[in-house]
């Protein structure tokens, strides 16, 4: 019996530390440690509740929008607005929110995962006129040359013995790696033509957005996000099959807990306070992989658990009532993440979530794509609950919010409100229900003298890289991990595909901070 711990596991955003044990080439047991503090909702105790849209949004830079909405959707439940929103403020909130979508998908499939798939030192072999293509050529060349690996900056560290794609596809794909740092680029300029800036926008507020429609902006915003349409049908899904094609024995690897769960995300309308119950472009609601049925969300089964985590012990408490005290000496816990669970049960929340979700309530659109992709693989649906189907999700999902933006933008009205006008109540408590890009993400606020007196988050990577709870069930992330074959216990890039495959952001799950901002220290990891 052998322990794997590889720490950091890189090209993810933030530090994640996964640990397993390996008896005759299987995972028996693996944990997913965050080894950083989360520090941000106790920074809030006192504050005027409207900082929390504007300071909940530096827990990451990569998914900022989605704290600004989540929070914003919480003080709209605490204020007694939430069905108040115009039409205008729905739609901008949408787009601003879609823009962030576009590029934290294409930021996560070129930039992270598929570096575990795309054999980039293949471009060595590149004989043509991209000039971004020979720079990296160039750039590759030396590194093969000196016979040290390190000097491939963001394409290392890499793992050896696995890359399937012939060397047209792998220099193809390293120009496409090129090519999607232009389209996130453009999805943030698109971003900021209605938030303002990109990351930690401006705009979102309670009772709508600040910035107002006009032509010049809705043409602006329709022209970038027509290119990097393109890009989705032309380039990133065909890439995406590219890699299945070839690993295809990924649509079997990294099952996870069987259970998925999504908040739903992109209001159709606002008339219902119940955030639970909206109507929206990715509805709410629980599937598991025993029945396929769907059921609906009851926010009241939502906890989190601390057992294995490095907080004093508290029962499983509903977030609303969530309790943050960090006890970094804790026995038997090993990371800084709590435990969330939906009826006591272990969920996975995503793309995947969100796509089976929607296929299981009878979506056309989403139905049509998902037999699409599993009819080309000859699948059945209990492949989607995998590494591939998670990547499959997660490019059909990109589509389908793409295309709803191109007729989103084209629904506002210059001229007309994009926000309502609010008074700060003395008490109250509010929810915030939402999805980022990485999953079910949620926020709780209690008011008191007009001040917030407890805030709590509970972020997409805290439900898929929790530790094991009271029950010592295993999180999604963990389960996936267990029972997955390791071909060479010295180069596990099994692990590594699986993990990223469910984009964790430990940005979003941990945070470190000291009370006098305190520079810790400088680390460069190879």
């Amino acid at each position: 019996m052998a322990k794997i711990t590889i720490d950091p596991l890189t090209r993810i955003e933030g530090h994640l530390k996964i640990e397993a044990v390996v008896e005759n080439g299987v995972v028996k047991d693996a944990k997913s440690c965050g080894m950083l503090f989360r520090g941000l909702e106790i920074l809030l105790r006192g504050r005027d509740p409207f900082d929390a849209q504007f300071i909940m949004q530096r827990i990451c830079g990569v998914c900022p929008t989605s704290h600004a909405m989540a929070a914003a959707l919480n003080l709209d439940s605490a204020f007694g607005i939430a069905d108040q929103i115009p039409a205008n403020g729905r739609i901008i909130r949408n787009l601003i929110q879609g823009a962030n979508y576009l590029q934290s998908h294409i930021l996560h499939f070129y930039h992270l995962a598929a570096l575990d798939y795309v054999d980039v030192t293949k471009v060595a072999k590149y004989d043509g006129k991209d000039a971004g293509l020979n720079s990296v050529k160039e750039f590759i060349t030396r590194a093969l040359n000196a016979g040290d690996m390190s000097m491939l900056g963001p394409f290392y560290p890499r793992y050896e013995g696995d890359y399937r794609l012939t060397d047209e596809v792998n220099i193809a794909a390293t120009g496409h790696y090129l090519e999607a740092l232009k389209q996130r680029k453009l999805a943030h300029e698109m971003s900021a033509i209605f938030s303002g800036k990109m990351p930690h926008n401006v705009a979102i507020i309670p009772g709508g957005v600040t910035e107002v429609p006009t032509v010049d902006k809705i043409t602006n915003f329709l022209w970038k996000l027509n290119q990097i349409r393109n890009f989705i049908d032309n380039v990133y899904i065909p890439d995406v099959l590219a890699v299945a094609s070839a690993y295809s024995d990924y649509f079997s690897i990294g099952k996870g807990c069987g259970n998925l769960l999504s908040y739903g995300v992109f209001d159709l309308e606002v008339k219902e306070k119940d955030l639970s119950r909206r109507n929206r472009l990715f509805k709410q609601g629980t599937v598991s992989l025993s029945d396929l049925k769907l059921a609906a969300l009851d926010p009241s089964k939502i906890t989190e658990q601390v057992t294995s985590s490095w907080y004093k012990d508290s029962p499983a408490l509903y977030p609303g009532k969530g309790i943050t005290e960090p006890d970094r000496n804790k026995a038997g816990a090993y990371t800084w993440l709590k435990a969330p669970r939906y009826g006591n049960t272990v969920y996975e929340v995503g793309p995947l979530a969100r796509m089976v979700v929607n296929y299981v309530s009878g979506d056309t659109t989403v139905k049509q794509a998902v037999d699409n992709v599993l009819s080309y693989f000859k699948a059945g649906a209990g492949a989607l609950f995998s590494v591939l189907g998670r990547h499959a999700a997660r490019a059909l999902e990109c589509k389908i919010v793409a295309d709803n933006m191109a007729k989103w933008i084209l629904e506002l009205k210059p001229g007309e409100p994009t926000c309502v006008e609010y008074q700060t109540p003395d008490e109250s408590e509010g929810m915030g229900l939402w999805e980022g890009p990485r999953g079910a993400l949620g926020h709780w606020i209690k008011i008191k003298n007009s001040k917030i007196e407890n805030y709590q988050c509970v972020v997409p990577t805290t439900w898929n890289a929790s530790p094991r709870d009271a029950n010592d069930q295993p999180g999604s992330m963990e389960q996936a991990i267990i029972g997955t074959r390791i071909k060479d216990e010295t180069n596990p890039f099994e692990i590594g595909r699986i993990v990223r495959s469910y984009d964790p952001c430990i940005a979003c799950a941990v945070h470190l901070v000291t009370p006098r901002g305190n520079e810790l220290g400088k680390f460069r990891v190879l």
